[in-house]
């Protein structure tokens, strides 16, 4: 097993990818640089020292920049006899996955936002030579979050890189970043994968049955992760259940606003169950990291430190209530999409066929107008929250959209 077999319906992009992680050994060992003449010893020019990864959500940016991080440090003696990079088993490529590697650096957030302390912080640390003699490689997971000032300091280590540090970025679309960043980077487009690549992927890792597997690809449209959750995870699936409800619960106002408030309420549940399994534990880490012993008073710095930390925990509680929002109202998407193609006559499969009395229904009460109507509906849902909307406001503004279209 490779370290590119979690990159489901991406053999265009993995064979890109091994292109250049095999031209940045060849690149090591003659002791070039990315992007520096190739000569006899390979074709160089295949590696670059800044990608971008973008591509729909689930479709596995993160997981295919990870993988080319491993690939680059890949130490298969099978490298020697012309094998791929990314073997899978060395120590180059477990530390990388396992994330231990001392030469490649994780950027990631639970909030909304990466700040520029931490770019100035990536960019001296992307200056410095890699301990181990290959590359030292940055992967910004969410590029998109990096705020305008973080943006401006990242751009200065990807315009001026250091001979053998690679910047791997990963972000919904190229319009998600700012446009001298991109301009610098060799972009990626990651597909959405079909569903029967999915399912295979869910029977093979995960041990579903072909059935379910099937069914939960379709309902995951695309999304890999969210796929896995829907087949294997029940409360996931009574989630669903419950959002796929809320197009026949609508038919008076007061079934809308008991379905916006439902939507809210299962949003907050999630955010309010993440912080009880993490928030309390990332506290005692820190305060013991600190030596505070139970009853004695703080040590110097320990009080900032706390209330940095609970800044970042309610900022990623913030997070997880949108992103349980988004994922609702991409499941009601669906939904209306499966609408739609019934009212066009459609022959191609459905997300939502286990849903398929409700989508009858639905299909059958009025005509195509208003389902696009109730798709915008859920559209300007989306936009209102990413403008930071109260959210019970914006779902409420939703749910009466759809019954009045």
């Amino acid at each position: 097993m490779s370290v590119w077999d979690d990159l489901v319906g991406q053999d265009r992009v993995v064979e890109q990818l091994s292109a250049a992680a095999r031209a940045a050994r060849a690149a090591v060992a003659a002791g070039r640089t990315p992007g520096a003449p190739a000569g006899a010893g390979g074709n160089a020019s295949l590696m670059t020292h800044a990608w971008l990864f973008t591509g729909p959500p689930g479709a596995g940016q993160t997981t295919a920049a990870r993988a080319f991080a491993a690939a680059l440090q890949c130490t298969s003696p099978d490298l020697d006899l012309g094998g791929t990079p990314g073997c899978g088993f060395c120590e180059g490529c477990h530390t990388v996955l396992s994330g231990s590697h001392a030469d490649v650096k994780y950027v990631r957030t639970d909030g909304l936002s990466i700040g520029v302390g931490d770019m100035r912080d990536l960019v001296l640390r992307a200056a410095s030579y890699p301990t181990g003699g290959r590359w030292s490689v940055i992967l910004v997971d969410a590029a998109h979050r990096l705020t305008e000032a973080a943006a401006n300091a990242l751009l200065k280590g990807v315009e001026e890189p250091s001979p053998r540090t690679v910047w791997l970025l990963c972000a919904p679309s190229v319009q998600d970043v700012l446009p001298t960043i991109r301009s610098r980077c060799r972009l990626l487009v990651l597909r959405t994968p079909s569903a029967d690549a999915v399912a295979d992927m869910l029977v093979r890792r995960d041990g579903v049955d072909p059935g379910p597997a099937h069914a939960a690809a379709l309902a995951g449209q695309g999304d890999i992760e969210r796929s896995r959750r829907l087949a294997v995870d029940e409360e996931a699936r009574t989630r669903r259940a419950q959002v796929l409800r809320i197009p026949l619960e609508v038919a008076d106002v007061g079934g809308c606003l008991a379905a916006a408030q439902r939507l809210v309420d299962t949003a907050k549940a999630d955010a309010e169950a993440l912080a009880e399994t993490q928030d309390a534990k990332e506290t005692d880490d820190l305060k013991a990291a600190y030596g505070a012993a139970e009853g004695s008073r703080a040590p110097r710095g320990m009080a900032g430190a706390v209330k940095e930390l609970e800044k970042r925990q309610k900022s990623r509680a913030t997070r997880t209530r949108r992103e349980t929002l988004n994922t609702a109202l991409l499941d009601l998407l669906g939904f209306y999409r499966d609408v739609l193609a019934l009212q066009f006559g459609s022959a191609g499969p459905l997300a939502n066929e286990d849903h398929r009395q409700a989508l009858d229904r639905i299909a059958a009460a009025g005509p195509a107008e208003s389902t696009l109507r109730r798709i915008e509906a859920v559209l300007a849902c989306r936009e209102a929250l990413d403008r930071n909307v109260d959210p019970l406001l914006a779902v409420e503004a939703m749910t009466l959209a759809l019954r009045a279209g």
